[in-house]
């Protein structure tokens, strides 16, 4: 292995920085929106910087399924079922009791528990670029072979999810005007 000196290093990590800053600014940008057409896209920013992450990481198959799948073909799935609901724009509450009692301590909780294990318990050390498997060829035998049930598990998930907010989003109008027609 090569061990570079000077600036490689720093441009590594300044857009390791920039990219990772630009994901966090969409994740909460997609929290923030009212609209679910503007949230969709703010997930398209947030899953082309991890793209980028994934490039800095030498995952450069990974990074193109990323843009291709995600950012493209699942993306447009989402933003036909928004369309297909006709969602508008959200409406605002002022908030529930119960998740401010129990969600704001438990996200605290979880985020320290998790620092913990991380920075203590973890056992990772640094791995050299280029090191982790990100051929195609052995990223398919993972995904098709090793990991066939989580992935498949996933896209039930996803029609199920997808499913459930057509339910949930039919209009009971629409529903009891069905049913005096029959």
């Amino acid at each position: 292995m090569e061990v570079h000196s000077g600036i490689e290093p720093m441009i590594h990590l300044t857009l390791f920085l920039l990219f990772g800053g630009i994901c966090v600014a969409g994740a909460v940008n997609l929290l923030a929106q009212r609209h679910p057409i503007n949230s969709a896209l703010s997930l398209v920013v947030v899953m082309g910087s991890l793209a980028g992450e994934y490039l800095l990481l030498g995952a450069e198959f990974v990074a193109a399924i990323q843009v291709i799948i995600y950012a493209g073909a699942i993306m447009v799935l989402f933003v036909f079922v928004i369309m297909l609901l006709n969602a508008g724009e959200e409406e605002r509450t002022g908030g529930s009791r119960v998740a401010l009692l129990f969600g704001v301590p438990g996200m605290l909780i979880g985020t320290v528990l998790m620092a913990w294990v991380l920075l203590e318990r973890s056992g990772t050390q640094a791995v050299s670029m280029g090191a982790l498997p990100g051929a195609p060829k052995t990223i398919g035998w993972l995904l098709f072979h090793d990991f066939l049930l989580p992935f498949e598990v996933t896209s039930v998930l996803v029609l199920i999810a997808i499913m459930g907010a057509v339910v949930l989003a039919s209009h009971p109008e629409s529903v009891q005007q069905r049913n005096k027609e029959r």
